[in-house]
């Protein structure tokens, strides 16, 4: 008897981290991999509002992101739409494929900036050639997204534990280093400059990574679940880049120019233990963020696929997903992580603002507040 009711907690545990957690563990894998397990992205966007102006616009970012989230699972819940395509027939009509369009170039933007940084982070540790650490992320996230999201999820249960751990341990370090001089920093009189318009445009083209959670939201058991878990989303998601930021106010803003500020914050913990430690995770945040977003397109195209009676079968996910890969990845050699992120992202944000955040906003409130 006691082994059956044991047997059945387990399973009710099993299924609220499912229905609770998860999504917002798959939403903090897309926006940390897609961007600031660098720091590069940090850097471009918060460190010229200076060390309180870049909190407060992460903190803004946070807020907006819980918002979208609570009504993107919501609206998914509700209308059992586990792909874009549903979701964004709801949201803007006839003109749903311009998200479709926007998607696939996003998706090889942020393709392109997570192959970079792995070349990057190759070069870094191993002084290995760009092109190594770039093909590596790609072979690894063809495999993951090659058998559908019930083996991504098992990964993104393992790297998350060791994600959050990683980040843990940096901050302790980083405050026991160098903490006298982030205090310094925080109580100087610095212009907090356009800190709601840079927490609003980063929160914007992150938003994107809400979508990428659609397939992983099948547990839910309604828009109670819905709600719980995309408010937890943000802080899931924020709560390394904040910790990651607070340690960078030290060496701001000498660390503008950097291309990979976490290596140059490492370089001055001076501890090669934890530099290839953090290191490690960043390239597991890396594959986190392909697994996301290449598994939303393969979830996409098996639905197109079963609605003509077809299977998309693992050898041809494989394939379409290696393709994706090694496009994006010729533009990251190419182009480089700094130019990507300067040039491609702010762009999109201001596009994710018009055709995912502001019909969330209004289109998504009024359809919830109609199915009620």
């Amino acid at each position: 008897m006691s082994a059956r009711v044991s047997d059945s907690t387990a399973r009710q545990d099993t299924g609220r981290f499912r229905r609770l957690i998860l999504p917002g563990l798959v939403f903090k894998a897309v926006v940390i991999g897609g961007g600031y397990a660098t720091g590069r992205e940090l850097v471009e966007f918060f460190a010229p509002a200076g060390p309180m102006g870049g909190l407060c616009g992460m903190l803004l970012s946070m807020l907006i992101w819980s918002a979208v989230c609570m009504i993107a699972f919501a609206l998914a819940a509700t209308l059992r739409a586990f792909e874009y395509r549903a979701l964004f027939r709801a949201l803007l009509g006839p003109a749903w494929s311009v998200f479709e369009l926007c998607y696939l170039a996003f998706l090889i933007l942020i393709l392109a900036v997570m192959s970079a940084a792995a070349g990057a982070i190759g070069a870094a540790l191993f002084g290995l050639p760009l092109v190594v650490g770039t093909l590596a992320l790609m072979l690894l996230t063809a495999g993951f997204t090659s058998f559908g999201s019930g083996l991504a999820e098992r990964m993104f249960r393992f790297t998350s534990l060791f994600l959050y751990a990683t980040y843990a341990v940096f901050l302790v370090l980083a405050l026991s280093r160098f903490g006298g001089t982030i205090a310094d920093r925080l109580s100087l009189s610095i212009p907090m400059n356009d800190w709601p318009l840079r927490g609003a445009t980063y929160a914007s083209y992150n938003i994107v990574a809400a979508i990428a959670v659609l397939p992983f939201l099948r547990p839910l058991r309604g828009r109670r679940d819905a709600v719980i878990a995309g408010a937890l989303a943000g802080p899931l998601a924020m709560a390394p880049a904040l910790a990651f930021f607070l340690c960078m106010i030290a060496f701001v803003p000498e660390i503008s120019k950097v291309a990979l500020p976490s290596d140059f914050l490492l370089r001055q913990l001076d501890a090669p233990w934890f530099h290839l430690l953090f290191q490690m995770m960043i390239f597991c945040a890396l594959l986190e963020t392909g697994v996301g977003v290449v598994n939303l397109l393969h979830e996409r195209i098996a639905d197109a696929l079963a609605a003509r009676g077809h299977d998309y079968a693992p050898p041809a996910r494989l394939a379409i997903g290696a393709l994706l890969l090694v496009g994006s990845g010729f533009a990251a050699v190419h182009i480089g992580l700094i130019d990507l992120i300067a040039g491609g992202y702010g762009a999109f944000g201001y596009i994710m603002l018009a055709i995912v955040v502001l019909p969330m906003l209004t289109v998504g409130v009024w359809r919830l507040a109609k199915s009620r």
